[in-house]
């Protein structure tokens, strides 16, 4: 699938495309590679194509009759279907709850995807329907977690979206092990079931313009402001944020893209008064996700949070933008992560609750991709599409599998 969202959505509304056929063209990827892939635990080919029916019998009938003053158009009749006949995974059996905003625009939920299965390892491991999922790059390899089957199912072109949730860079990662746009949103800001606070939704897109075209969608009418279009950004670059030991291939990979940006124009380095070291959110992040937590422990990582908080807060009245690789490392083959947690460089923003976006970064020497983080202040989503889409056209940075 190579179409854009909006290229689909607009043939749908034109007529010159049915929902009913892009669904079924999805449906038949997905039966051809998900033996391989296993990027699905269920496939709901019945209902998707039923609802892509649905669909096409609202743009026969057409949009609703305007309703502004002097019969002019009313609020949001531009926006009527405006992700009308896409497809879209849904992470896990339960991600329907979550994708009612989707629906709403005209999206038709195909599938859910995998996870990992009971007893395995949140972080590395999905399991689908017919088996642990792969990475499309390179089947040894995990694709990541815990977002697995969303990130293939885009990076194999089975879908051109998918949605996410992020609690410690489950979006993120496995964006960046597949070469694929993953965006996890400002913590608090959409729905999240999550008791912790620590995850937010999250999308797997194979472009920023496919990605923002979900944020618009899905965000609060207040937030849905694009960022002013000026470039160049600035931004600060930390290989490790202070405190991780990422390995040397992926900070490499990660810096030569952001110096792709720079030489394109997208952001523009900046050096910060100190340099943007944080305190280690790890025993942090951990105590904040165990309901049996002792009171010291979550003391001290409230102390954690605060502190990052002031120290991102600091860094972010001198730049719009912090720049990380996404991962610490390859992707690791399918028998375990090893020593380093593929986290370390993601769960910062879980606790500190700050929207982030893997990009792209260009391919290591195992033939997997690897990934750019960009963070941002609070509420800042459209900046960080807004630069992800620059960067995109100006640098070529992209890499999701046909």
């Amino acid at each position: 699938m190579s179409a854009s969202v909006a290229e689909i959505a607009s043939a749908v509304r034109a007529g010159t495309v049915r929902a009913v056929d892009v669904v079924a063209k999805a449906l038949e990827r997905i039966e051809r590679a998900d033996p391989v892939l296993c990027a699905f635990t269920e496939v709901w080919a019945e209902e998707a194509l039923r609802r892509a029916g649905e669909v096409d019998a609202l743009i026969e009938t057409g949009p609703p009759r305007p309703s502004g003053p002097s019969g002019g158009e009313g609020p949001g009749a531009r926006a009527w279907l405006p992700l009308a006949g896409v497809p879209v995974a849904v992470k896990g059996r339960h991600g329907l709850r979550a994708a009612g905003p989707l629906l709403a625009a005209g999206c038709v939920a195909v599938g859910a995807t995998a996870v990992p299965g009971p007893g395995t390892p949140w972080q590395t491991w999905g399991l689908g329907a017919r088996g642990r999922t792969v990475n499309p790059w390179r089947t040894d390899r995990t694709p990541g977690g815990s977002s697995a089957g969303a990130a293939v199912a885009v990076a194999a072109g089975l879908v051109p979206l998918a949605t996410g949730s992020d609690g410690a860079g489950s979006v993120r990662i496995p964006a960046a092990w597949c070469g694929v746009v993953g965006l996890k949103v400002t913590n608090g800001l959409l729905p999240s079931l999550d008791r912790t606070g620590l995850a937010a939704p999250g999308v797997l897109a194979r472009t920023a313009a496919d990605a923002a075209a979900w944020w618009r969608a899905v965000s609060p009418p207040a937030t849905v402001v694009d960022a002013q279009p000026s470039f160049p950004r600035t931004a600060v670059w930390s290989p490790d944020l202070g405190f991780a030991g990422p390995d040397q291939e992926p900070v490499a990979l990660a810096r030569a893209a952001v110096d792709r940006l720079v030489d394109a124009g997208v952001v523009r380095l900046v050096r910060p008064p100190a340099p943007p070291l944080l305190l280690d959110p790890a025993p942090a992040w951990s105590a904040l996700r165990e309901s049996g937590a002792d009171p010291a422990g979550l003391a001290d990582a409230h102390r954690v949070r605060a502190e990052n908080g002031r120290r991102l807060a600091r860094l972010f009245t001198g730049a719009e933008l912090l720049l990380t690789p996404t991962a610490p490392t390859a992707p690791h083959g399918h028998e375990g992560p090893g020593d380093v947690y593929s986290t370390a460089l993601t769960w910062a923003f879980n606790v500190s609750g700050h929207p982030a976006l893997s990009l792209p970064a260009g391919f290591g020497t195992d033939g997997c991709p690897a990934g750019l983080q960009l963070v941002a202040p609070h509420g800042r989503e459209a900046l960080l599409l807004a630069v992800a889409g620059a960067a995109e056209k100006l640098s070529g940075l992209s890499g999701w599998k046909d």
